[in-house]
């Protein structure tokens, strides 16, 4: 789903496969054209594919030949598996059928999470909204291959003060973070299916975003500075019985909201009014509610000075490169668990540097 005003930003990687009449045509045009860069690796991944095919056992050149040569099948090498075309950076890039590249590409995640369990992963939904903090948990995600979809969602584009702890580079300030993190997934993994909602959520577009019944969500990460998209995006995923996951980045604290197996628990743990209209709430108002929201007793001892001075002498929520990538590696390891049903209780978790290595 892509805003009209966004269409001009390819996201996704184009995949043509010489054995369709039509995306061979494409092929030979786009090989024709010298303005693009070829890149043909498929030789050294098809060699990692066969000695993971043949685990265990010592080959030969003479074996690595053969095994090479059944796989083709009498096909010319530049022919198998297909061509991922990046319009944003005008490469061309020669990988693996969708199976064998996944396999491939998890490889390293055995035994630690099994074929079995790969498989059940890439089944799975995972809607993200905010792409600052959104953006480490995305990418992570997707790294580990911890779902087959991924939804983002965010209405910001990259600033230069953005810089002190989102991935990306100078070339991009100004481009949508959405079109910055669904492009770095496509350059990973151009088989993950990645949907962008560039308005951010919205009252028109929670459905779309969240899904119903066979498209829902499976998981929701919510890591945006929006109060009141806070409180509707887990008031809606609760009538779906979809569970939420939010990092705040601060000591490492993580709350996890099973509305899949507690679809009456209350939002936030209780911590807020679910009724409360922020229509008229002021810049104070707001920040006293983002107190409650985060337990400010709990929280570290810098951002309780922090938390005051925005609006007043800082002009957003203050995060670091550090915490920020911690909370990717916490929510991948999260939803993991949540889809291989291991237990994953509701709740308000730290993972506190201070306390842990002092």
């Amino acid at each position: 789903m892509v805003h009209p005003s966004y269409s001009s930003f390819p996201f996704k990687a184009e995949i043509y496969s010489f054995h369709n009449t039509k995306e061979k045509e494409k092929l030979l045009e786009l090989f024709n054209n010298k303005s693009i860069e070829k890149i043909n690796t498929i030789d050294s991944q098809l060699l990692e594919l066969i000695k993971i095919n043949n685990a265990g056992r010592p080959l030969s050149e003479d074996k690595l030949a053969g095994e090479k040569l059944e796989i083709l099948n009498n096909m010319p090498i530049e022919e198998y598996g297909v061509w991922a075309y990046y319009a944003w950076s005008n490469r061309l890039i020669h990988i693996l059928p969708k199976e064998e590249f996944v396999k491939v590409r998890t490889n390293r995640n055995k035994l630690k999470i099994t074929e079995e369990e790969q498989a059940l992963l890439a089944t799975k939904k995972i809607g993200i909204i905010g792409l600052s903090v959104g953006q480490s948990i995305a990418l992570t995600i997707a790294i580990e291959r911890v779902c087959g979809e991924l939804r983002l969602a965010d209405f910001d584009t990259l600033d230069l003060s953005n810089l002190n702890r989102i991935r990306a580079g100078l070339h991009q300030l100004g481009l949508p973070k959405v079109i910055i993190a669904a492009r770095e997934i496509a350059e990973i993994d151009p088989y993950i299916n990645v949907e962008i909602f560039p308005l951010g959520i919205t009252d028109e577009n929670m459905v779309a975003f969240l899904g119903s019944k066979d498209t829902k969500l499976d998981i929701l990460v919510e890591v945006c500075d929006g109060l009141d998209i806070k409180i509707k995006a887990r008031k809606a995923a609760r009538a779906l019985q979809i569970p939420v996951i939010m990092d705040t980045n601060d000591r490492g604290m993580v709350d996890i909201e099973r509305f899949d197996i507690e679809p009456m628990r209350k939002l936030l743990h209780g911590l807020i009014d679910e009724d409360l209209n922020l229509i008229n709430f002021t810049a104070e108002q707001r920040v006293q509610l983002l107190m409650k929201m985060v337990s400010f007793e709990n929280i570290s001892d810098r951002l309780k000075h922090s938390l005051p001075q925005i609006g007043v002498n800082l002009t957003a929520f203050p995060q670091l490169a550090s915490s920020v990538m911690l909370g990717g590696a916490i929510t991948t390891d999260i939803c993991r668990r949540i889809f291989l049903d291991k237990a994953v209780p509701s709740g308000r978790y730290y993972i506190d540097f201070d306390q842990l290595i002092s």
